[in-house]
């Protein structure tokens, strides 16, 4: 049996019943194979290995085949590191002996002795990765980047790089700090800070959360305004177009935060109203990129369908009595200009009353008298997203799930509602996994098979 593949190159085997169904009766087969491999005549041949004696056993086996993993990957960020490292100390195994040296030696078009030696430096960190692209067949790139992020995370961010060489921290995660640490002011008490911030979060979270919480952490503890940070970082905005295989390609845009969401919600909320159409026979995936071909080639679809961009600005900043950003929802925090422009063309506003210190929700406004209705504004604010953990859909996204059920006499309030996005919800409710309030404005979910996970509250 062959598993499919999907536009994204993801395995859908697991997302189809029919093949799960199909998958577990081949391996069973299998499995009644190596059960009898004792009557089997070709006794030269050795017997396929038997699964672990039990479910825990394979569970122990998977985390302990991770793990390996991570230490390898910090292994070889290592080591590409230590070799660039020693090719920019030694230049002479890479470029012959050094010119420089010579009291006689006459530097060339004038140029100073450091000025040579530093293009030394760089051309023998350049043949030293072309080396190692060589003997791995890997790209230049893969070899600069790894040996980077060792070289980050080794002087910035050192509790992350211990964890991370100890196994227990992923990959994704050890690369997304290292970004984060590396677009920082050069000052140690700002490394210590961040790097303080993120070691725990970075053993503990998945991808996505952990970018959040460190995104946020980064803002607070940056010390030039994101007005400024913004507006050097607009001047690199650039759009680049690749061509794939089977008569496909790829778009990939870098813009301003605001007018990538606004493009977002609005492709989007386009996809959903036509997937909502009775003859509509395209999938949403299809759809999305549909509209956005659509919108990119005509500039309209003629639907007549609006799009709601969500973003928070503190009242004071809006007044500009203060430099605090404003957080765009599912994004983060934006400049105040493009902050004050989208709060001036707002048809609506919502109040969301904050604690100033620790930035709790006090109250919200009820202005409607459909309490439903209120409370998925309150919830939106508690639960900006599907409060599954590692879960990024936006709250507005989701299905709005009592954690006690209705018919099991829970109630609909905000202490037991939360959102569920339609992925993780039947994993809640048809499942072992479960979920209970900690009492401290996150949840503890638990998996059939024990393992505790605490999401972490909102980032920004």
């Amino acid at each position: 049996m062959e598993l499919s593949t999907k536009g994204d190159g993801t395995q859908d085997l697991w997302s189809d019943p029919a093949l799960v169904d199909a998958y577990l009766e081949m391996r069973a087969r299998e499995y009644e194979d190596r059960l009898t491999w004792g009557d089997h005549d070709e006794a030269d041949v050795e017997p396929p290995a038997l699964p672990p004696a039990s479910l825990e056993d394979e569970l122990r086996e998977a985390e302990n085949a991770v793990r390996a993993s991570r230490l390898m990957s910090a292994a070889q960020d290592e080591m590409f590191h230590g070799v660039l490292l020693r090719a920019a100390a030694d230049t002479v195994p890479w470029l012959g002996p050094d010119p420089t040296l010579d009291p006689a030696w006459i530097p060339p078009r004038g140029e100073s002795i450091a000025a040579v030696r530093a293009r030394r430096r760089s051309l023998a960190v350049r043949s030293a990765a072309a080396d190692l692209s060589l003997r791995l067949h890997v790209s230049e790139n893969h070899v600069r980047t790894r040996a980077h992020r060792a070289e980050v995370l080794k002087r910035r961010c050192p509790a992350v790089w211990a964890a991370y060489r100890d196994g227990s921290v992923p990959e994704q995660n050890a690369a997304t700090i290292a970004e984060l640490a590396a677009s920082l002011p050069a000052d140690p008490e700002i490394w210590q800070a961040f790097d303080e911030g993120v070691a725990g979060p970075a053993q503990e979270l998945s991808l996505g959360r952990l970018r959040r919480r460190a995104r946020a952490l980064r803002e607070r503890i940056h010390p030039e305004s994101i007005d400024e940070r913004h507006a050097r970082a607009a001047e690199d905005r650039a759009a680049w177009f690749d061509y794939d295989v089977d008569g496909m390609g790829t778009i990939l845009v870098s813009a301003p935060a605001a007018k990538v969401k606004a493009i977002e919600e609005r492709v989007e909320d386009n996809a959903r109203h036509l997937a909502a159409q009775p003859d509509e026979q395209r999938t949403l995936p299809q759809l999305r990129a549909d509209v956005a071909c659509d919108l990119l080639l005509t500039g309209d679809l003629g639907l007549g369908v609006t799009s709601t961009v969500r973003v928070t600005v503190p009242v004071m900043t809006l007044l500009g009595h203060s430099d605090e950003p404003a957080t765009l929802d599912g994004v983060g925090p934006i400049d105040r200009d493009t902050a004050r422009r989208l709060a001036g063309g707002a048809t609506s506003w919502i109040r969301v009353l904050t604690d100033p210190i620790s930035g709790t929700v006090l109250s919200v406004d009820r202005t409607t008298r459909r309490v439903p209705r209120d409370l998925q504004r309150l919830l939106g604010v508690l639960y900006p997203t599907c409060t599954f953990p590692g879960c990024l859909r936006p709250a507005h996204r989701c299905d709005i799930d009592h954690r006690t059920r209705w018919t099991d006499g829970g109630a609909t309030s905000a202490d037991n509602l939360g959102p569920l996005c339609p992925h993780h919800h039947p994993l809640k409710d048809e499942t072992r996994w479960s979920v209970v309030p900690n009492g401290t404005g996150t949840l503890t979910w638990t998996s059939p098979t024990g393992v505790v996970t605490a999401t972490d509250p909102p980032p920004f």
